[in-house]
């Protein structure tokens, strides 16, 4: 079943003993919430927050599968929840109440056809984590073998199409009156959230998203995705291979265990914006009872492991490389074409005029960068642009909106373990690497963008810019230098790189007179950085590194 809003509004208008219980329901929670947030929310007595963290709480379990799903992403965000109320919403993570052991094997029977003692070697006798809409079982299956067996609450459809349709009802009636300006309208948002939904409940969809997930990462060694066994899964029931390792919720909890934060935290940042901006399918709910910290580590990239592949989406060739651009952009300060970059992602009208914007984008922009690349706060950014959007003709697309909460969340589990933690500083290191060894005529215009200025002249500070981040990245190990400038020099000398040979011989043309010193600028720089004693050099410390 997908989401259909219209068939049930229909649907539950023609049963109000079902509806109208339930919409009092709803609205009598939230109306006792909002109560005491108003009187008790500025409280610092800690004993108050503390209650009133657990009323929260207790109200989003009462009210189900839907609300325990918003409140699932607000425990990614300690820039905007305090602490001790974060501390109670990873309880929505994998520690709600389960349903009954016996439905449970009801619905593995009835799903897979035979008893689950049957199918299994060894199978509990009770759920080993309860989630939002299903629980999951540690199960042996051969003698060396165990699985996570995960098991669809009972009667989840019914209770999805339900309150998906009240929620939107409230959403759309209360609009108007909240201080809102997100650029579409809120149903919109509703209405991705159902389909996103509807989406997760389906397991075989999730057995196919987790197999495709992981033929993305099947070279990469950091990165471990649960094997899925198809004959113990249906649309009910998901059998995948167990994963042994650390949830991702406190940083000290990763540290007793021997693990490394920062080293946990840049794998999973790096393979997110891989996701992004390489792969265009990303995982959508990278929170910390999704995501575990293994043991082991590879050089400065710790290991870890992805799990629970309902919500996923898909990010389109043109929308990656105008992000990829939009990044280049920013960094080197050229707002003008940032709001281009808005513009063709869809952010800003096409017909917009944009001179008046510039100053803007400079001004928060801007100022988040600060003088480095490493100073960019996304927190910042993100919290002006909610401003913004007030005076100015921003809009956020319908499609974004499980990008910006993949990132989001992505940013939120990052600075729950490390408070100084900056995504733009891995962000640029990577898409560095890709302009540099990509031979796609979208990145090579890129490419020239960043090495040309509008009079053909070279940007010798911008490539310097970006080699500068490229060299001094911890994660741009000096054997990846290598091939980096093997494939800069392959495509300098193909076919594809023709326009970045003709304007460098244009830039040494100027004025009808030979002007050799930004060449000789360039060539010093290159020098520089692939200096063949200053990599072998880089390699013997890598190395030696890991060896200790």
């Amino acid at each position: 079943m997908k989401y259909d809003f219209k068939r049930d509004l229909i649907w539950l208008i023609s049963r109000p003993w079902i509806l109208v219980p339930r919409f009092i329901q709803i609205v009598g929670a939230i109306s006792l919430l909002l109560a005491r947030l108003i009187f008790q929310g500025s409280s610092n007595n800690d004993k108050t927050q503390k209650n009133l963290a657990k009323f929260l709480l207790k109200t989003l379990i009462s009210l189900g599968p839907c609300f325990i799903k918003v409140g699932q992403a607000l425990s990614t965000r300690p820039d905007l929840i305090r602490k001790d109320w974060l501390e109670e919403l990873t309880n929505l993570q994998d520690n709600l109440p389960s349903f009954s052991h016996e439905k449970a094997l009801e619905i593995i029977e009835s799903e897979l056809g035979s008893p689950a003692n049957e199918l299994f070697e060894d199978f509990p006798s009770k759920p080993i984590a309860s989630a939002s809409l299903g629980q999951v079982y540690k199960a042996k299956l051969t003698s060396n073998y165990w699985v996570a067996v995960k098991v669809q609450r009972p009667l989840l459809i019914f209770n999805i199409r339900r309150d998906i349709v009240i929620i939107k009802i409230l959403g759309v009636l209360s609009a108007p009156i909240l201080p809102l300006n997100l650029g579409f309208g809120l149903g919109e948002i509703i209405d991705e959230f159902g389909r996103s939904l509807f989406d997760e409940i389906d397991y075989k969809k999730e057995a196919n998203n987790a197999e495709k997930f992981s033929s993305l990462f099947h070279n990469n060694n950091s990165v471990t995705i649960p094997k899925v066994e198809r004959h113990l899964s249906s649309v009910k029931v998901l059998t995948t291979s167990w994963i042994d390792g650390t949830k991702l919720k406190d940083r000290n909890e990763l540290i007793l265990n021997n693990l490394n934060p920062s080293k946990i935290i840049r794998t999973g940042v790096i393979s997110g914006i891989q996701q992004l901006l390489e792969f265009g399918y990303f995982h959508a709910d990278p929170h910390p009872g999704n995501m575990f910290a293994l043991e082991g580590h590879n050089g400065d990239l710790g290991n870890i492991a992805y799990v629970d592949f309902g919500m996923m989406d898909s990010i389109s060739e043109e929308d990656r490389l105008t992000l990829t651009g939009a990044i280049v952009h920013l960094i080197n300060n050229d707002f003008h074409a940032v709001a281009k970059d808005f513009q063709n992602l869809g952010f800003l009208n096409k017909e917009q005029d944009l001179k008046p914007l510039i100053p803007v984008l400079k001004e928060v922009l801007g100022s988040a960068i600060g003088k480095d690349v490493a100073s960019f706060n996304f927190k910042e950014i993100t919290n002006k642009f909610s401003e913004l959007m007030f005076d100015y003709p921003f809009r956020v697309p319908a499609r974004f909106a499980l990008i910006i909460r993949a990132v989001i969340s992505q940013e939120g589990l990052a600075l729950r373990l490390d408070p100084d933690f900056k995504i733009i500083d891995l962000a640029y290191p990577y898409v560095a690497k890709r302009l540099l060894t990509s031979d796609t005529n979208e990145m090579i215009n890129i490419l020239l963008d960043v090495i040309f200025d509008q009079n053909g002249h070279i940007r010798v500070e911008r490539i310097e810019n970006l080699f500068d981040v490229l060299v001094q990245d911890s994660s741009t190990p000096a054997k990846e230098l290598i091939p980096v400038a093997g494939a800069g020099l392959k495509l300098l000398t193909s076919s594809r790189g023709s326009l970045i040979r003709k304007n460098l011989l244009m830039s040494i043309i100027k004025d009808e007179k030979i002007d050799t010193k930004d060449m000789k600028q360039l060539i010093k720089l290159v020098r520089k950085t692939f200096n063949p004693i200053r990599m072998a050099s880089g390699l013997t410390k890598q190395n030696n590194t890991q060896v200790a």
